[in-house]
């Protein structure tokens, strides 16, 4: 949100001091700072949640795909160790989606909910701005018929223009003071707001965590049944990458 104030001719009286505009623009300024990284916020927490379900997504896709590998209808070893793996992979799909729906129900939603009242604001001092105005404009109007002669006519406008300043003043008044009040007690709640959101958030990554690392703990049970080491794999794979290579039909001319 941005605060422009409107242009005008300034009155000989200063009508709202300085220390009190500095502690209204310092005020608004942090709720500014707020709404945008509550609006960041928001947007990363909604990139983060649908980048993890497309993972997910993609891994039960990749093991369905082995599954359906014809080397599956040859080899029962390496049909149950891609059942093993498809099975894993859609529990954790299953879990991943779990985890999402209690984020975007704990944390997504509710940043949503409190970016929506930052509107609110935005015309509340927008109001305050045009009652400054206002005030600025019959105040030097009454300043204008004090320093004229004080003729009868003269007197009676500015009786009236005296008249017409009074509720604009108490408009312009309650309106500052309600901001000056109101503005900093909402930048403190949000951490009353925010915080039970973010502990959800802790919570469902420990819960989703905890349980991968059940599954995966129970797949490598299943499919590591000789013991072998990554070294000892990348060994193995190297040595049958050279018998394909010793083949005539994939041999350099």
């Amino acid at each position: 949100m941005s605060w422009i104030p409107f242009k005008i001719g300034q009155p000989k009286k200063q009508i709202v001091s300085k220390t009190v505009e500095r502690d209204f623009e310092r005020e608004y300024e942090k709720l500014q700072k707020l709404e945008d990284q509550t609006k960041k916020l928001h947007k990363d927490m909604k990139k983060s949640t649908e980048a993890d379900l497309a993972m997910s997504k993609a891994a039960v896709k990749i093991s369905a795909d082995l599954l359906s590998n014809p080397l599956c209808e040859q080899d029962q070893a390496f049909l149950e160790s891609m059942t093993a793996l498809d099975t894993a992979m859609k529990r954790m799909d299953a879990f991943n989606q779990e985890k999402v729906n209690q984020i975007q129900k704990t944390v997504i939603d509710p940043l949503k909910k409190y970016s929506g009242v930052f509107p609110s604001l935005n015309m509340a001092v927008k109001r305050r701005e045009q009652a400054l105005q206002d005030y600025k404009r019959l105040q030097s109007k009454v300043e204008k018929y004090e320093e004229k002669e004080k003729t009868g006519p003269v007197m009676v406008k500015l009786h009236q223009a005296k008249e017409e300043l009074k509720p604009v003043k108490d408009d312009f008044e309650a309106k500052n003071k309600q901001l000056l009040d109101e503005m900093p007690k909402f930048y403190q709640s949000r951490i009353d707001y925010f915080q039970p959101s973010f502990e959800a958030l802790i919570r469902a990554q420990v819960v989703y965590f905890t349980e991968m690392y059940k599954v995966f703990s129970e797949l490598t049970d299943q499919i590591d049944q000789a013991g072998l080491t990554d070294e000892q794999r990348q060994r193995e794979t190297e040595a049958k990458l050279n018998e394909l290579r010793s083949l005539s039909i994939v041999a350099n001319d």
